[in-house]
C-alpha cells in the first residue's frame, strides 16, 4: 500500500480539494485504520474522516506522527527548534546537555518525538560516561570460593559435599538492576519511533551497550509504578532520561494501547496543553515569592446537589483550574492554561464559558485569567466582560492573557543571578496579575 505523507500544524485542518495529498484517499482498504480513526476522534487527540472526495485532516494539540493505512500524519508543534528544547529541559527538569544536532534541529524541523530522543541519547551517553549504576542483588548459586553465606539447609538436602562447590547465598553488586534495565528498554523502544535512520542507529548502539550485562524488559505501566518505588537518591542522576522513556512510552501507540507491547505501534501522539502546563507550573512556583501556587486545586463549594433531589448520592462536580494563586490564605488569582494560541485563532465559547464559571466562584474583583501560548510578540491582553443579560451591569471577567514562548525561552534559560532573576520575578507577577497591582 502506497504511504501519502501529510504535515500539518497544530489546531490546523486539511480538506481534500484542489490538489490537496488527501484527495482520493480512503479507508476503503484498511478497515483498521478506520476504527483506529474513530478511536482517536474520539479521544480528542486527532479527527481523520472520509468524505466523498477523500479525508479530512484536523489537529488539536497533540504532536507527532501517526500512521493510518494509506496516510501518515505528522502534527508539528508551533514551536521549534532552540525555544522548543529550552521550554522541554525546562518543563521536564532536564540537564542542559550538549546537543551537537541543534543546528539540524533548527534547519530541518525534526518532530517533536526526535527532540526527545536526541535528548534522551545525550541522557544515556552521560550515564554511560560515568559509569552505570550498580546496586546489590540476592544470588543463590554454588560457589566454588564461598562468598557471602553459606546455605547449610541446602548443603543438607543435597547430601553433603559430593561436589567441589558450596551452596551460598550472597549479595555481588551487579549492573544488572531495574534502573538500567528500563534504561535499555527505553532506548529499545524510542529506536522505533523514529525515522531518523542516524538517530535510530545511534539509539540502538546506546541500548546494546546498556544491556551488554543486563537482563532485556518490556515497558509497561507496572514497570514505571515498581521503578518509582524504587527509585533513591542513589539514582538520582537516571531521573531525567526516566521522565523522557515515560514521555515516548505514554504517547506511543497514538496513547490509546494500555501496554506498549500488546499492539503495533502505530505512531506518537503527545499533548502540548501537558508541556504547556508543566512549563508554566514550575515557572510560576518558582518566582511567584510572597504567595503560594496550588496546581489544579478543586473550588469546593461551587456546585450542590439540592437537599432531598439526588436520589443516586452522587458528588457535586468541583470544577478544577489548572492554577489557584493565594495570599495569606485567601485567593488572589485563578489561571487556567490552554494551548491555543487565541491572539491568532480566538476564543472558543467551551472555554470562554469554563472561565466564566471560574470567575463567577470568586468574590471581589471576580476575574479569572486563562494563559494562552503564542510566537507574535505584539499579541497583548484582552478582557471579555460576563455580562447580567437584563440590565447589562458587568458581572464578571475573562482575562486573555499572552505568553510569548520565545521570550518565556529567553527568560528561562538566562543565568540565575542579577537582573535575569529580577526579570523572571516581573514577569511571573505579569502572569498572575498582569499591570495591576496585587
Amino acid at each position: 500500500m502506497t504511504v501519502v505523507p501529510v504535515t500539518i500544524g497544530e489546531w490546523d485542518e486539511l480538506l481534500p480539494c484542489g490538489d490537496s495529498p488527501t484527495r482520493g484517499l480512503s479507508f476503503r482498504r484498511a478497515p483498521a485504520a478506520r476504527a483506529l480513526a474513530a478511536r482517536l476522534a474520539k479521544s480528542g487527540k486527532l479527527e481523520v474522516q472520509e468524505l466523498l472526495d477523500g479525508l479530512s485532516v484536523r489537529s488539536r494539540s497533540f504532536v507527532g506522527t501517526v500512521r493510518l493505512g494509506p496516510l501518515q500524519v505528522t502534527v508539528r508543534p508551533k514551536i521549534t527548534g532552540f525555544p522548543l528544547a529550552v521550554l522541554l529541559r525546562y518543563a521536564y527538569e532536564l540537564r542542559n546537555l550538549s546537543l551537537y544536532e541543534q543546528a539540524e534541529l533548527e534547519i530541518t524541523g525534526q518532530s517533536f518525538q526526535d527532540l526527545v530522543l536526541f535528548q534522551l541519547a545525550a541522557e544515556a551517553t552521560e550515564l554511560l560516561s560515568r559509569g552505570l549504576h550498580r546496586a546489590y542483588q540476592p544470588r543463590r548459586e554454588l560457589l566454588a570460593s564461598p562468598r557471602g553465606r553459606v546455605d547449610f539447609q541446602r548443603l543438607a538436602h543435597t547430601g553433603g559435599g559430593w561436589q567441589p562447590a558450596l551452596p551460598c547465598h550472597h549479595h555481588p553488586r551487579l549492573a544488572d538492576c531495574l534502573p538500567n534495565q528500563v534504561l535499555a528498554a527505553g532506548l529499545r523502544f524510542g529506536a522505533g519511533l523514529t525515522g531518523n535512520l542516524e538517530l535510530q542507529a545511534r539509539l540502538r548502539w546506546l541500548a546494546a551497550l546498556c544491556g551488554e550485562c543486563v537482563t532485556p524488559i518490556r515497558l509497561d505501566r507496572h514497570v514505571f509504578t515498581r521503578l518509582e518505588r524504587e527509585t533513591s537518591r542513589l539514582t538520582r542522576t537516571y531521573e531525567p532520561a526516566f521522565r523522557l522513556i515515560e514521555i515516548l512510552y505514554r504517547g506511543a501507540g497514538a496513547g490509546l494501547s494500555r501496554e506498549a507491547g500488546e499492539l503495533p505501534v502505530p505512531g506518537f501522539l503527545f499533548d502540548m496543553n501537558r508541556f504547556f502546563q508543566a512549563v508554566l507550573s514550575r515557572f510560576l512556583h518558582e518566582n511567584l515569592d510572597g504567595f503560594q501556587v496550588r496546581d489544579e486545586y478543586r473550588l469546593q463549594g461551587m456546585f450542590a446537589y439540592v437537599r432531598g433531589f439526588n436520589p443516586r448520592h452522587r458528588q457535586a462536580p468541583a470544577p478544577r483550574p489548572d492554577f489557584v494563586v493565594f495570599r495569606d490564605g485567601k485567593v488572589a488569582a485563578i489561571l487556567d492554561a490552554k494551548y491555543r494560541d487565541l491572539w491568532e485563532k480566538g476564543l472558543p465559547p467551551n472555554m470562554l464559558y469554563q472561565l466564566a464559571l471560574y470567575a463567577l466562584s470568586q468574590g471581589g474583583g471576580m476575574r479569572s485569567v486563562v494563559l494562552y501560548p503564542t510566537l507574535d510578540s505584539r499579541a497583548c491582553e484582552e478582557a471579555v466582560e460576563v455580562r447580567e443579560p437584563v440590565y447589562g451591569a458587568g458581572r464578571a471577567r475573562v482575562i486573555l492573557r499572552p505568553v510569548v514562548m520565545g521570550q518565556l525561552a529567553e527568560i528561562v534559560s538566562s543565568p540565575d543571578w542579577g537582573t535575569a532573576a529580577k526579570r523572571r520575578r516581573e514577569y511571573a507577577r505579569y502572569l498572575a496579575f498582569g499591570s495591576r497591582i496585587a
